[in-house]
C-alpha cells in the first residue's frame, strides 16, 4: 500500500472512526470526499486501504493542500475545485464510487482564518465564502432589505429575534458600512441577550448568514440527489451533518431511497405492490459524536453521521435516479 504519512495539521476530522466504520474501504476501492477541506478523512481512507480517491472542494486553499497529498499519494488521490453539489459532472466520469463520504459545513481551517470572515472570535472581513466568487457576506448586510435579511437569519440560523437583529442591523449601516466580523457580532450582541446554555448571541446570525453566502442547503440537496446514482451496487454515501437543517435534508432524502416513507391513511386505497427499494439505511438512527470526543473537539457534539447503502442487487442503474 501506498501510505500517507498522518501529520497533524490543526485539523480534526469529526467523528473520523465512524466515518471509516461505516466505509469500510477496501483495496481496489474508489471512494469520493465530496467535502475535502483539511483532507482528514481523505487521509485516512488511503491509509486503510490500496484504493483511490477523488476529493471536491470549492475552497482553493484546500485543493492546494490535496495537491500536495496527491504527491504523497502516488496517483490515488486526484483533486477537483467546485462544489460538492456539482459531483455529477465533476467526477461523473471517474465512478462509480464505493464510498462517497460529506462532512458539512465550514472546515476548522476556514473558522481558524481570521481573513476568511467564519467567525466572530477573531477580527476579520466580513467574507464568509468558501470559495473566491459571489457575494460576500458583507454584501448581503449591507445591501440586503431589512425583510429579507429578517428571513436569513430565521430560515437559515434558526433565530427567534432575526427582526430585532435586522433593524439593527440595517440602522446601524445607515452610519457606516458594516465590513468586519467584529462590527457585526457587536450589533447583535446589543440586541440579544445570551441564553441559558451562554451561547454568543452572534453564533446563529454568523450561521445563517453563512449557510446563505455559500447557498449550503442548496448544495446538500442536489448532492443528496446526485450521490445516490454515483454509487456501485455495496457503495455507501455518508453524511455528516452539523444542524438540524442539514440533518433534516438528509434523513428524509436518506428514508425516500430507502422506502422508508410513511404508510399511507387506512382510508385510502392500498398502494400497489412496489419492487424492493434500490436503497437501504445502515443505521436505523443517527450515530453521534462520542462523549469523549465531544469533550475533546466541541464541534463534534452536535454532529451527527447518517449514512445509506445501494443494494448489490438493484435495478436502478448509476445514471438515473429510482423510479
Amino acid at each position: 500500500m501506498s501510505a500517507i504519512t498522518l501529520v497533524h495539521s490543526g485539523h480534526v476530522p469529526v467523528m473520523l472512526h465512524e466515518v471509516l466504520e461505516a466505509l469500510s474501504p477496501r483495496a481496489g476501492g474508489r471512494y469520493l470526499d465530496g467535502t475535502f477541506g483539511g483532507g482528514g478523512y481523505a487521509r485516512a481512507i488511503l491509509n486503510a486501504a490500496d484504493c483511490t480517491l477523488d476529493g471536491i472542494d470549492r475552497d482553493p486553499a484546500a485543493i492546494e493542500r490535496g495537491n500536495a497529498m496527491a504527491v504523497q499519494a502516488n496517483g490515488r488521490l486526484k483533486m477537483h475545485q467546485g462544489t460538492f453539489g456539482d459531483m455529477e459532472a465533476l467526477v461523473g466520469a471517474e465512478g462509480p464510487f464505493d464510498g462517497i463520504v460529506l462532512d458539512l459545513g465550514v472546515s476548522s481551517f476556514q473558522i481558524d482564518q481570521a481573513e476568511r470572515g467564519f467567525s466572530f472570535r477573531n477580527d476579520g472581513p466580513l467574507d464568509m465564502r468558501m470559495g473566491s466568487d459571489g457575494l460576500s457576506a458583507a454584501d448581503l448586510v449591507n445591501t440586503s432589505k431589512e425583510a429579507d435579511l429578517a428571513d436569513i437569519l430565521y430560515r437559515y440560523g434558526e433565530e427567534k429575534l432575526s427582526r430585532r437583529i435586522a433593524r439593527a442591523i440595517v440602522a446601524a449601516r445607515a452610519e457606516a458600512p458594516i465590513t468586519t466580523t467584529g462590527q457585526l457580532a457587536h450589533i447583535i450582541r446589543c440586541c440579544v441577550p445570551r441564553d441559558r446554555a451562554n451561547i454568543d448571541p452572534a453564533t446563529r446570525s454568523f450561521q445563517g448568514l453563512r449557510i446563505a453566502v455559500n447557498d449550503e442547503l442548496g448544495e446538500l440537496e442536489r448532492a443528496l440527489e446526485a450521490a445516490p446514482r454515483l454509487l456501485a451496487p455495496g457503495g455507501i454515501f455518508v453524511v455528516v451533518t452539523f444542524h438540524s437543517l442539514e440533518d433534516r435534508l438528509a434523513k428524509r432524502a436518506m428514508a425516500v431511497l430507502a422506502g422508508r416513507t410513511g404508510n399511507p391513511s387506512r382510508y385510502e386505497p392500498a398502494p400497489l405492490r412496489q419492487e424492493a427499494p434500490a436503497f437501504s439505511l445502515l443505521y436505523s438512527r443517527p450515530l453521534s459524536a462520542t462523549d469523549e470526543e465531544s469533550r475533546e473537539n466541541p464541534r463534534a457534539r452536535s454532529a451527527r453521521l447518517r449514512a445509506l447503502v445501494r443494494n448489490p442487487v438493484s435495478k436502478m442503474p448509476v445514471s438515473g435516479m429510482p423510479s
